[in-house]
């Protein structure tokens, strides 16, 4: 398996550093505000990656923090009245809400800023000790030009960066590139007692500490999106390879921007449309499915028309599902198998290597979708052949749509069987037979309530040749 790390700019054979286990951290949300579709486009990839390190047998330790305090809450809560800390609180929670309603796996931890401030300090004091970080009139500042790998992640030249005058504001800085390691505090502003004074940590610095918490001092993956690279994780190199002495992060994971227009996705352009939002006119699947189609390093364009082809697509899928079912009900067990079995076999068997040949060649989602609509469409040539299909050979049509659907995070509803659903089938079957007799009896106005409440449920009846067939149509 390859990965394409943003540290050596190609992709690299994924050899974790520990045998069958691999620690990666996540870049979580500032939470001032919703949560739009350029962030969750980060979260539904890292989580489709750390689905598929655990179909492949890895046991994936999964770190993502809540940045529960910055300059961005501050403003907000000064501008709507609120306590700064209720505002984290209340738009983390919303947070959380918003991943569990797009089926993205929690992560094993999820720490905040405000429960790790004692830890923070003793990485500020660590950095000071050893001689990069000191003390200014407003706060502490990372040393930059004492740590000679500066640039390493990004490229970008600290020249260039002075010229560019892409650096933080502060008083008595020793150099404009300076970042701050704790701030200062200022009237007004949330503050914690530390060996500087009254104060609060700097933005990158929560990063450096609370994943070499729990991740340790080296660790194999750390995600996030495009916009991170420069100045956070550039940052977070220097300040946790200054302290620890050690190579960090082993390999580093980017994914590209959600685009409208030609422009990024992003609060500050306006041009953002939360989760919320979409979740009020499409599935969280459909979501899922759209942000799957374009490869997790590429921009993905935010269209109506393409969220709608994506709606579309998924139901292709459904369908097929849906129809493998049906005709599973009356399959036969074979004692031999003819040539539409096997051809279908085979296309089943072909899918499931080019599935895993594109998942391992850096988990390319997109190329890895190909596959899933070429069985979709063997099973329906195969059904329009056969006049008895064979159960052996749907069932392994079946068992690929589940294991693909595992990963991506898809066909999860109609693989979850339960009691409920059980009884819900007995439920649907019994209605089908009243409307048979109901029209029978040439009572259609009563069939066709029956036919249309159930429409409205989610389930779609088909009268057929053979009978009355139902389906899910809920996408």
């Amino acid at each position: 398996m390859k990965v394409y790390n943003t540290l050596t700019k190609q992709k690299e054979e994924f050899v974790p550093l520990r045998d069958g286990e691999v620690r990666m951290y996540v870049c979580g949300p500032t939470v001032y505000d919703y949560t739009h579709l350029g962030h969750a486009r980060t979260y539904i990839a890292f989580d489709v990656i750390r689905r598929y390190l655990e179909h492949k047998g890895y046991t994936v330790l999964m770190v993502m923090n809540f940045t529960d305090i910055d300059d961005k809450i501050i403003r907000r809560a000064n501008e709507t009245g609120e306590d700064p800390n209720e505002l984290a609180e209340k738009f983390m929670h919303f947070f959380l809400e918003d991943m569990e309603a797009l089926k993205v796996k929690p992560a094993d931890v999820y720490p905040r800023v405000t429960e790790h401030i004692k830890d923070i300090i003793e990485f500020v004091k660590k950095l000071e000790e050893k001689g990069y970080a000191y003390e200014a009139l407003d706060g502490v500042y990372f040393e930059v030009r004492k740590f000679k790998d500066y640039g390493k992640l990004s490229k970008v030249n600290l020249e260039e960066i002075v010229a560019g005058a892409r650096v933080e504001p502060g008083e008595g800085k020793k150099n404009p590139e300076d970042f701050a390691l704790w701030k200062k505090a200022k009237p007004g502003e949330p503050k914690w007692e530390s060996p500087w004074g009254e104060g609060r940590p700097g933005w990158h610095i929560e990063c450096s500490t609370m994943s070499t918490k729990y991740l340790g001092e080296q660790f194999d993956i750390h995600g996030g999106g495009n916009d991170l690279i420069f100045p956070h994780h550039e940052n977070e190199i220097a300040q946790t390879e200054a302290c620890t002495g050690k190579e960090w992060v082993k390999y580093w994971l980017h994914t590209g921007f959600v685009m409208v227009k030609g422009e990024k996705m992003s609060k500050s352009l306006g041009n953002f449309v939360t989760i919320r939002e979409l979740l009020e006119r499409y599935s969280p699947e459909v979501i899922r499915f759209f942000v799957l189609q374009r490869h997790y390093r590429s921009p993905l364009d935010y269209t109506e028309e393409g969220i709608q082809h994506a709606k579309n697509n998924l139901e292709r899928l459904y369908n097929t599902i849906e129809n493998i079912r049906i005709a599973l009900e009356k399959a036969e067990i074979p004692f031999k198998w003819n040539k539409e079995e096997f051809e279908l076999y085979e296309a089943i068997r072909k899918a499931k290597e080019k599935f895993y040949e594109a998942m391992d060649d850096d988990f390319n989602m997109a190329e890895a979708m190909k596959p899933i609509f070429e069985v979709a469409n063997a099973v329906n040539k195969y059904l329009a052949e056969v006049e008895k299909p064979k159960e052996s050979v749907l069932r392994k049509a079946l068992e690929f749509f589940q294991m693909v659907g595992e990963i991506f995070g898809l066909f999860e509803e109609y693989f979850k069987e339960s009691k409920e659903e059980s009884k819900e089938k007995e439920l649907i079957e019994l209605l089908i037979q009243i409307r048979a007799e109901l029209r029978k009896q040439k009572n259609y106005a009563l069939a066709d309530e029956i036919r249309a409440k159930l429409r409205e449920m989610g389930i779609q009846l088909e009268d057929t040749p053979q009978g009355t067939i139902w389906k899910r149509i809920k996408v």
